[in-house]
């Protein structure tokens, strides 16, 4: 009888290489998803003196908008509904309100109808305030700015620029 050649990888070599890839892509997924999540960034203003401190995620998304009397967000999220203020800019920080709507708690898109039309090239905050639904209307007075974890009142500065997306057309 002749001895057996043994050719090849074994059964066990292949499953500890299929051990080690399926750890390599959990890894990959982990650090590429965190990475996006920090990547959206917030805006501190040390000015603002009424703010309610959020335990929850809350954020804003959303581009330059076109000039005109309507911004669209993206994206608002929050645990317990929130208001979507626009300011003008008042020497790099928030300054008066030209409009606000109410976000329902979750991740919502917002669409907020101003008060006076966005001028191509100015800079523009949207701007988180708690409250509720049942205010009805915005008070800058009675609302105060909500923070993240770190203290940041969550906002997001934008300018209005004829050459934003037609689909951000206010």
């Amino acid at each position: 009888m002749e001895p057996q050649v043994q050719s090849g990888i074994k059964t066990w070599q292949w499953i500890v290489t299929a051990i080690i890839i399926i750890v390599i892509i959990i890894v990959g997924f982990m650090v590429f998803s965190n990475k996006n999540a920090e990547s959206i960034p917030n805006v501190v203003d040390n000015t603002v003196t009424n703010t309610v401190p959020v335990a929850n995620i809350s954020r804003i998304i959303m581009t330059d908008q076109y000039p005109g009397n309507v911004v669209f967000v993206s994206s608002v999220q929050t645990t317990s509904g929130a208001w979507v203020v626009i300011q003008k800019d008042l020497n790099g920080k928030p300054g008066a309100v030209i409009g606000s709507s109410y976000a329902a708690a979750g991740t919502v898109p917002v669409k907020v109808t101003l008060t006076e039309p966005m001028i191509d090239g100015s800079l523009y905050y949207a701007v988180l305030y708690s409250g509720s639904s049942s205010d009805k209307t915005f008070s800058q007075s009675v609302n105060a700015a909500i923070t993240d974890a770190s203290g940041s009142v969550v906002m997001k500065p934008f300018h209005a620029t004829a050459s934003a997306s037609l689909e951000v057309k206010g």
